[in-house]
């Protein structure tokens, strides 16, 4: 399949980059994607939703191709606001929302500022963290990141994209904190990295705005048809129930990946709780 690119712009100077595919379909898929990287990490998936419906994957404000945030410190709700921006630029009235981790903290906040738009909501891996361990990841998980003159950065960014498959979080680089997961190709890793350091001056500000969101407070308030899930391997599992017992109204599906051989497991999952409802 296809996947196009484009931009929407949201303001003055200030674009939004996402690819696409597909069409037809009960409605139009958003999707949006974890932190760090790009829509570029979505590809599979959105060849896979693209064969039955539109699929808009979009970047994240001051991530892959999109452009940076306007604001110094923004919160999740300015990233939320550019997001619908951009769907507003599309021309998407009513959509379907799927966002993992940091694309997740951002579909919620989307759905609850606009839940008339969103029929149905996705949440796939989301964190909900004490305030110590927030406190601690601000300092530590995605700090700013100096360009520096013998290119040393670049190999910062290689680390950081590598040392996220092998350790949790990321910098605690010891036995305890192995993940036990499996490390993509270098060619993927090579990906990863490309869109990172593209946004290398920005890109950790959708990943502390995430950091510091108020998970317990938000996700109780979420309304529209929602389906809770995070994949067995996933290191955010562990704070999969705390934030289910949330939203009692949602559905509940600890799924098997979107890699490997659950994949198809996972994408029927998905499917099906997307077409259980006529087109609104």
């Amino acid at each position: 399949m296809t996947i196009r690119r484009g931009f929407a712009d949201i303001a003055p100077g200030v674009q939004v980059h996402y690819r696409t595919a597909g069409s037809g379909g009960a409605r139009p898929l958003v999707i949006l994607h974890p932190s760090p990287g790009s829509s570029k990490m979505m590809e599979p998936l959105i060849a896979a939703f693209g064969g039955t419906r539109a699929v808009f994957a979009l970047d994240t404000l001051g991530n892959g191709d999109s452009s940076p945030p306007l604001e110094a410190h923004p919160d999740i709700a300015h990233f939320a606001g550019a997001h619908m921006a951009a769907i507003d630029a599309l021309g998407l009235e009513k959509f379907d929302l799927y966002g993992t981790h940091t694309g997740a903290t951002i579909a919620a906040e989307v759905a609850l500022a606009w839940p008339e738009r969103v029929r149905h909501l996705i949440l796939d891996g989301v964190s909900n963290f004490t305030p110590e361990q927030r406190a601690e990841m601000l300092a530590h998980h995605a700090p700013p990141l100096t360009i520096a003159p013998d290119a040393s950065h670049l190999l910062w960014a290689w680390n950081f994209v590598r040392d996220a498959y092998l350790f949790w979080p990321w910098y605690k680089r010891d036995a305890e904190h192995l993940r036990g997961s499996d490390v993509p190709t270098t060619d993927a890793l090579h990906d990863k990295f490309v869109e990172v350091i593209k946004a290398a001056r920005t890109f950790h500000l959708s990943y502390n705005a995430a950091i510091a969101y108020d998970m317990p407070e938000r996700f109780g308030a979420i309304t529209v048809p929602t389906l809770f899930t995070c994949a067995r391997q996933d290191m955010l599992l562990a704070y999969f129930d705390e934030l289910a017992a949330l939203m009692p109204h949602a559905e509940r599906y600890i799924s098997p990946g979107l890699s490997g051989p659950g994949r198809d497991e996972t994408l029927a999952r998905f499917v099906a709780f997307l077409d259980d409802r006529p087109a609104l």
